[in-house]
């Protein structure tokens, strides 16, 4: 722990020097995060069913990510990503919290972390010395234990957040403990929308961190009858997405964002506000809840339906209207991106994360990184088996380690991820393999083992 406050108080001074440089407020920060959402489950992402006029309006006014990933293929990794800027194999926070037990599978899952350690230092914690006002609203599941949640974490305030990874309900009662109950009936995303709304009312005269992690739109799938039966009658052979539960989750989403981006704006704080838009991994695409085409699969997978995410920033004055950028980044980047408009140094020496304010104010600059990463130990029923992957400019290769195989593509030509070029070009296959052995080194990334109770028959029963 002393190492950690060492670190910590070496870079609040930091920040604060670089504050008092500056003289003037920093920017806020609205970070919105998606549970589930899939790649193509906008409108302005290629939707044919869902209708989200105001994360649309966003883009417009803002850049669009056609290359953001997710730092894992499922939650909880990826929100620890966001809250400290590194790779989750870096935390070990490697599954969901408390991730999907195999005991008979070909491998054993390693001792993986199941909270994020207070040895990190947060989003929270990092503007703190800023003049930052902080809340979480929303999904936390970065730990069971009370003392593991938002307020432990550095922020000033936590709302509906606590252990779990999905809410009881999406209408009131909520049985959220975090969570004042709402009169019967009350919709959880609508709710969430107020309780931002009435943050930034009254912190509108100092910067703020808010961080909304919304509970929408993972299951139960539960959603406002009216909005069900009218995505129900736009229903026709020919769409793509069809769950009209789910296309009424999505737009009560949608209706949430242009609450609190509404808010923003009537309060005159549009050019002080970084506003960042994106999902903890791709749509779940089991139970044909959402289609993620033309990526392969979905949540819980290693291809990329489970990680391609949609990212959209507005930044009125920096961020040019109506633009799109290819670059890859990753969550990890979120952290360095609000610490860096936050006016903090020691950005660059981040080990696992890059500013994206380069790329917003410039969206055909590039990157100063040669590669993304993802290492997953463990299995899911969306379709994962314990792997690691790379994605190094266009091609991207993938390492099961139960089959001790690797496959090889070409996200440019082949971004559904159906021609396996391993075989053809075992030279590029095989550099790539070595890139990735070399990072997981780096971070020390833990494996799976040979599992002594491997039973193939029960195995296949509990997938």
């Amino acid at each position: 722990m002393m190492c950690r406050v060492v670190v910590l108080l070496g870079m609040i001074g930091s920040m604060a020097t670089a504050a008092e440089a500056a003289g003037d407020r920093p920017p806020n920060v609205v970070l919105f995060l998606i549970d589930d959402l899939g790649w193509t489950d906008l409108a302005c992402f290629g939707s044919d069913l869902y209708e989200t006029p105001n994360v649309d309006r966003l883009a417009r006014e803002g850049m669009s990510f056609t290359d953001a990933y997710a730092a894992c293929t499922v939650c909880s990794p990826t929100r620890a990503a966001v809250m400290t800027g590194k790779y989750p194999a870096r935390l070990r926070v490697t599954d969901w919290i408390h991730g999907h037990k195999r005991p008979f599978a070909k491998l054993a899952i390693p001792e993986w972390t199941e909270f994020l350690s207070h040895d990190e230092t947060t989003m929270a914690e990092a503007l703190k010395p800023l003049g930052y006002a902080s809340v979480s609203i929303g999904k936390w599941h970065l730990g069971d234990e009370p003392e593991q949640w938002p307020t432990h974490h550095g922020f000033d305030r936590n709302i509906a957040g606590y252990g779990r990874g999905q809410p009881p309900s999406y209408f009131a009662p909520y049985n959220i403990p975090t969570l004042e109950e709402g009169p019967d009936g009350e919709d959880l995303t609508d709710r969430l929308a107020e309780e931002a709304v009435q943050f930034i009312k009254e912190h509108k005269d100092q910067p703020f961190l808010v961080y909304m992690p919304h509970y929408a739109v993972h299951t139960p799938l539960q959603a406002k009858q009216e909005l069900v039966e009218y995505y129900r009658a736009k229903l026709t052979p020919d769409l793509r997405q069809t769950n009209p539960t789910y296309a009424a989750m999505v737009h009560t989403m949608d209706e949430a964002i242009g609450r609190v981006v509404g808010a923003i704006d009537e309060l005159g704080l549009a050019e002080e506000t970084l506003i960042i838009f994106t999902s903890d991994n791709g749509g779940l695409t089991l139970r044909d809840i959402t289609d993620n085409a033309p990526l392969r699969a979905g949540k819980g997978s290693a291809y990329e339906g489970g990680v391609r995410v949609p990212l959209i920033v507005r930044w009125p004055g920096t961020v040019p209207p109506g633009t799109s950028c290819d670059e890859p980044v990753i969550s990890n980047d979120l952290f360095a991106t609000a610490l860096d408009v936050a006016g903090a140094e020691g950005v660059a020496a981040l080990p696992d994360a890059q500013s994206l304010v380069s790329l917003l104010r410039d969206p055909e600059a590039s990157l100063d990184r040669d590669a993304l990463y993802w290492h997953y130990p463990h299995y899911h029923p969306g379709g994962a088996t314990p792997y690691s992957a790379i994605r190094a400019r266009d091609w991207k290769l993938i390492e099961f380690f139960e089959a001790d195989r690797v496959e090889l593509y070409h996200l440019a030509e082949d971004i559904g991820e159906s021609r396996d070029l391993a075989e053809s070009m075992p030279e590029k296959a095989a550099e790539l393999a070595e890139r990735l052995a070399l990072w997981r080194a780096e971070v020390n990334a833990q494996f799976p083992r040979p599992n002594p109770d491997y039973d193939p028959d029960r195995a296949a029963q509990t997938r």
